[in-house]
């Protein structure tokens, strides 16, 4: 009261008595603020900062700071009164109501007290950053993390905050903590792009793959197909955007190895076409890519290749033109070239 000044203190001399509910507004005074909320004593901690938040609400307040109600003369707990403090700020939080009171700061004058509004910061989920986070913190850090979808070229992710709680001895050491940690984790962010026209042959496969990264290296994967040609962003913390910017490397290469292969076999399948036996005497043409691999096993002199035959293993003696299954069975199976003249 003797910072706030006479004028406020005058002014609440003329309320007392007059005071209908368990609070009185007085001027800001000397203080940095415009209004001061003065409490008429209970030992309903939690019930007074709900009242207290529900009028900041509706005369749209921006922001409130509270001491440590309670703690001074009234004797209360502080490990109680941080509880019911925080349980009010949590149930006013978690209205969906609430549009215009933004902060709301809990300021601690003794230094010992810190440990039990601190312990009951610990018991409390902040999971969820559409109640609590943006409330109770004083400093938060983005970080992304992904949601799993069926969807192909759709990569879905989910925001997620990460909470500090900096208390200390006064605002200028908690705003110097918020400044270090900042920079610490600006510093630690690394923005990565992959170019690449195989990127817009991505299906549900691929994306699961980029979902799965984004989830188990916390880092945040955007995916924009529609530009030409499409790339993929990348970005996080340093260490884990190169690992994460390798890992995808390799599935664009894999897209791209497949697809030479199909193109080879596509190739190798007009010169020579091998086949195995069928119904009725006749025989079947092997899928383009057995049949590639069986050319390429002859041309390399191989005696032996395996392969399957209606889903079975077969061994093929490159030399004989034989292929014996697990329990023995053999067939004669063929090769076919469609040009001599090239073979």
């Amino acid at each position: 009261m003797d910072a706030a000044g006479s004028d406020v203190q005058r002014e609440c001399n003329q309320y007392a008595g007059k005071a209908l509910r368990d609070f009185i507004i007085t001027k800001g005074g000397k203080l940095l603020c415009s209004k001061i909320i003065h409490l008429i004593h209970n030992d309903k901690v939690k019930s007074q900062v709900s009242k207290v938040l529900n009028e900041c609400e509706q005369r749209m307040y921006k922001s409130v700071a509270f001491p440590a109600i309670g703690t001074g003369q009234a004797g209360q707990s502080p490990a109680k009164v941080a509880d019911d403090m925080l349980d009010a700020i949590v149930e006013f939080a978690s209205k969906k109501s609430v549009q215009h009171l933004k902060k709301i700061r809990i300021v601690i004058f003794q230094t010992d007290m810190l440990k039990d509004f601190a312990e009951s910061l610990k018991k409390r989920d902040y999971s969820d950053p559409s109640t609590t986070g943006s409330w109770i913190s004083t400093f938060k850090c983005n970080r992304k993390q992904p949601t799993e979808t069926k969807k192909p070229m759709v990569l879905e992710k989910k925001v997620y905050l990460a909470t500090f709680q900096i208390c200390g001895e006064s605002q200028k050491n908690v705003d110097a903590a918020e400044s270090w940690i900042k920079n610490l984790i600006l510093k630690e962010q690394l923005e990565n792009s992959i170019s690449d026209e195989l990127i817009e042959n991505f299906d549900e496969k691929q994306i699961d793959a980029l979902a799965d990264l984004q989830r188990k290296k916390l880092v945040s994967i955007e995916l924009e197909n529609k530009l030409s040609p499409p790339h993929i962003k990348i970005s996080g913390i340093s260490r884990d955007v190169c690992c994460v910017y390798v890992e995808v490397q390799k599935i664009i290469q894999k897209i791209k190895d497949t697809q030479e292969e199909r193109s080879k076999a596509e190739l190798v399948y007009n010169l020579v076409e091998w086949r195995y036996p069928g119904s009725n005497d006749s025989f079947v043409s092997f899928d383009k890519l057995t049949n590639m691999h069986l050319e390429d096993a002859k041309i390399a002199k191989k005696p032996h290749l395996v392969v399957k035959i209606n889903k079975k293993n077969y061994k093929v003696d490159l030399n004989t033109l034989q292929a014996t299954d697990d329990q023995g069975k053999t067939i004669n199976i063929q090769r076919m070239p469609k040009n001599e003249g090239k073979l």
